[in-house]
Formats: structure tokens, C-alpha cells, sequence
């Protein structure tokens, strides 16, 4: 992803999770990090050094595309899950505007992916980030690979785009309160 010049390095909040530190879903029902999808990844992000974070979901056989191998479109999501995770990092709340995905080789179900993710750079609302996922962990071989850029919104940009039922469950969740309070910080 060509990404603007002038780029600030990013900076951890000083309220980051520590490194090590397991993130928890954003949202329950989300198919990235949720657990509340039955057939979702249920992706797990711990908290890297300096704005990385890890992450790791095993291929089911619901997320097959081709006999035995998942799907590139599962893949995908596993990358922006991972790189929006980065975002606790930075207690910024940011959509994804753009992700570009390599497909480096095929990934078999039953198979655990590891993903690392760090930011690489912020300007403005722009939050500019990479990651790479590899077979069967951290030193295993590059299977997938992404650049995204995320833009940074307030949590209004939510309620009034979600659907009216999702944003009044989430409101009466005391635990998304509190996690959506937690990026309050930020003006």
C-alpha cells in the first residue's frame, strides 16, 4: 500500500494493554473476535511491543472455500480482525478503509494461523498498519500477508449507520459499555 508521506510514528497509549495481555472481543457478536458466532473465528489478539499485537485462529471445516483449504475471504477477515485489533493499542476507535491481501499459499483446515500486526505509521485520522499470517506459528511459513489503512471515528459513527436492534442490545451490554467508554479518552 503506498501510504502518504509525512507519516508520525505511532505512539502506544499510555492506557494500552500491557504486552502479553489478552484484548477480548470488541463485541460479542462480532464473526472476528466474538464468541457469540458459532461459526465465527474467534480470533484471540494479545498485546505485542510497542503497537503490534499476535493473534491466532484455527481453520474450521465451516470455513472451507476449496476441499480441505479455507477460504481466501475467511483469511481476509482474520487479517482485519487482527489489524483492528491494533487500534486498542492506540485507544482509537477506526474502520477499516482499505485492505490489500497476498495470497501467499493455500492454508489447510485444522490449520492454527499466526498472525502478527503492527502499526506503521499515523497522519491525521489515517492509521496505516501491516501484518502477515504464517502456518502453524510465529516462524512458520508466510501464508497470507496484508497493508490496510484505517480511519479513525467516533462511536457515532456506529449508532447511526448500525441497525437499531444490535445498537440497543450493545448499549444494555454493561461489559461493551464499559470496553466502549475505555476509548472516551480520546477527543
Amino acid at each position: 500500500m503506498s501510504a502518504s508521506t509525512n507519516l508520525k510514528p505511532p505512539e502506544r497509549h499510555p492506557d494500552a494493554p500491557a504486552p502479553g495481555e489478552l484484548l477480548g472481543p470488541h463485541y460479542d457478536e462480532c464473526f472476528g473476535c466474538g464468541g457469540g458466532q458459532e461459526h465465527g473465528l474467534h480470533l484471540a489478539a494479545r498485546a505485542g511491543e510497542g503497537v503490534s499485537v499476535t493473534a491466532e485462529f484455527t481453520v474450521k471445516k465451516a470455513h472451507q472455500g476449496a476441499p480441505g483449504l479455507a477460504h481466501g475471504g475467511v483469511l481476509a477477515s482474520a487479517l482485519d480482525e487482527t489489524l483492528g485489533s491494533l487500534n486498542w493499542l492506540l485507544r482509537t476507535i477506526a474502520v477499516t478503509g482499505r485492505l490489500e491481501v497476498d495470497f501467499v499459499r493455500p492454508v489447510p483446515v485444522d490449520t492454527k494461523l499466526h498472525l502478527d500486526a503492527k502499526v506503521t505509521g499515523v497522519k491525521g485520522r489515517k492509521i496505516y498498519s501491516t501484518a502477515t499470517g504464517r502456518l502453524g506459528g510465529p516462524d512458520g511459513e508466510i501464508a497470507v500477508k496484508a497493508d490496510a489503512l484505517f480511519i479513525e471515528v467516533k462511536v457515532d459513527h456506529f449508532i447511526e449507520h448500525g441497525r437499531d436492534e444490535e445498537i440497543k442490545a450493545a448499549m444494555d451490554d454493561p461489559d461493551q459499555v464499559r470496553r466502549a467508554r475505555a476509548f472516551e479518552v480520546n477527543p
